[in-house]
């Protein structure tokens, strides 16, 4: 990063929050195998795009469970149990971006997340409440690295994307980012991420 940072937009997703399907699954299948076998066959990971699109968790499980009887106490699990694949914070980041808050530094969130489960996800981490502002997937119809979702908060917000850190697990979300002239951390640790912080004069 090179520019001035006014702003900074987080993932929520295996950012700041953990989230793994396979927690789950490891419960329900005896093996990883069997597991992976159940991912391609029913396409469920898939699906859950749709889910962070806007789609119900009720209509899409009941979809998949017409067509995939079999696995229907599987599907089912995804909705009914899918707080078993959270596996608490990544704690520095959220330390990160409570230092950023405590300064008055504008914090903001774009995140893939069904509307439904997002509240889920409130309930449990709390902090998840302080950015300056959400976009959350599903209530706009969008799921990153379509570029509209990122313009919806850079609009709604009036933000200067090259005074704006965006950061992301997501290769493809931060190829995004980066088309829009947003600063971009690809995150892969907590502790690199402080480093970038503390490389460009954000608190830490």
């Amino acid at each position: 990063m090179t520019a001035t940072i006014d702003n900074v937009i987080f993932d929520i997703g295996n950012v700041l929050i953990k989230w793994y399907p396979d927690l789950l699954y490891r419960k329900i299948f005896s093996t990883d195998a069997a597991m992976h076998a159940f991912y391609a066959e029913t396409g469920l990971l898939q699906r859950n795009i749709e889910f962070d699109r806007g789609e119900l968790f009720a209509d899409g499980i009941a979809d998949l469970t017409a067509r995939f009887p079999h696995h229907a106490e599987a599907l089912t699990a995804f909705d009914t149990r899918w707080e078993e694949c959270l596996d608490g914070t990544f704690e520095d980041s959220v330390a990160l971006l409570a230092e950023l808050r405590q300064a008055g530094v504008p914090t903001y969130a774009i995140t893939n997340f069904s509307r439904e489960k997002f509240e889920i996800a409130l309930r449990r981490f709390p902090f998840l409440g302080t950015f300056d502002h959400t976009v959350v997937s599903a209530d706009v119809g969008l799921v990153k690295p379509d570029p509209q979702i990122f313009c919806i908060l850079m609009e709604r917000q009036n933000l200067d994307p090259k005074r704006t850190l965006f950061i992301d697990d997501s290769a493809a979300n931060i190829a995004t980012a980066k088309s829009l002239g947003l600063v971009t951390h690809h995150f892969v640790d907590p502790a690199a991420l402080r480093r970038d912080f503390t490389a460009n004069g954000l608190p830490t």
